[in-house]
């Protein structure tokens, strides 16, 4: 399978009513096939996408592929509510399409763009084709609580410049533990550490967001993920990576039990593999 060139990613911000919302997008081979949205996971932007962009249209995947900045992330604009639910930046993904004029798409989202996907199935489910959810759960209370407490604070820009150091060990501290502020032996997570390269940017993206990348954040650990689960018609892939967190993969059983017409899928964790997984269930189940 040939990968095509990072260099035919197109790059474009769109104008809602926040402001300007970035996104990376591969322009459609098939103009007749169904637009695919990638929402990325916290607290990165579209960046990290772009290699499963790629892979996706190596796989078949012939229709638009758009990965949007979540706003308040990467180069989009800050959320205009001061404390958003997910339910928000659904509805701002639900007003993108609108903007690009698309009618009818499949989402692929993980961690927080997973949540982001579900529940864009969940309350538009005249615009949503087909649902691909990489790494989603529901915490019990206890842990839920410690999250939206302590994991994505709110940093201010420090005079010493402390708050440079505090992003990298931020991004690099959720390579080591989870939650990464409970650094305790049995929270230790059994993941290489990445390179430093996408230590790098995962931190710059960080800092340049960094009064506002905790709002998708803190939304996304609020959400019930399983209660909306109920309202989702469309047929839904659950991804279990081999490399994703021992806690979101356990999860799929009681994901499975929500869903309408959900499937599940263990799989590696490298995008060519997720490619073509997901391109052969939107085949058989969304055509």
């Amino acid at each position: 399978m040939t990968q095509i060139p990072l260099s035919q990613i197109e790059r474009a911000f769109v104008k809602l009513d926040e402001g300007q919302l970035h996104l990376r997008r591969l322009p459609a081979a098939d103009p007749s096939s169904v637009p695919l949205l990638l929402l990325h996971a916290s607290p990165a932007s579209s960046w990290f996408m772009q290699d499963f962009m790629a892979a996706l249209r190596s796989a078949g995947c012939m229709g638009e592929i758009i990965a949007p900045d979540t706003l308040g992330n990467g180069d989009s604009v800050a959320p205009a509510e001061a404390d958003p639910e997910i339910g928000y930046f659904a509805g701002s993904m639900d007003r993108l399409c609108d903007a690009l004029g698309l009618e009818k798409i499949d989402v692929y989202g993980t961690h927080t763009g997973a949540r982001i996907a579900c529940e864009l199935a969940a309350a538009y489910p005249d615009r949503v084709r087909a649902v691909i959810l990489d790494g989603i759960t529901e915490y019990d209370d206890e842990l839920r609580d410690a999250v939206i407490a302590n994991y994505a604070p709110s940093v201010e820009p420090d005079e010493y410049g402390r708050h440079l150091i505090w992003a990298f060990n931020f991004c690099r501290d959720q390579a080591l533990f989870f939650p990464h502020f409970m650094k305790v032996p049995d929270r230790r997570l059994a993941v290489p550490m990445p390179p430093p390269q996408i230590l790098h940017r995962i931190t710059i993206d960080v800092l340049k967001a960094l009064d506002t990348y905790h709002k998708p954040y803190i939304a996304a650990f609020r959400y019930r993920s399983f209660e909306r689960m109920e309202r989702v018609k469309a047929p839904t892939l659950l991804l279990k990576p081999e490399t994703e967190l021992a806690l979101l993969n356990a999860s799929v059983a009681t994901a499975l039990e929500r869903l309408d017409n959900g499937h599940a899928l263990a799989t590696p964790g490298d995008p060519a593999t997720k490619a073509a997984a997901i391109i052969a269930f939107i085949k058989e189940h969304a055509a």
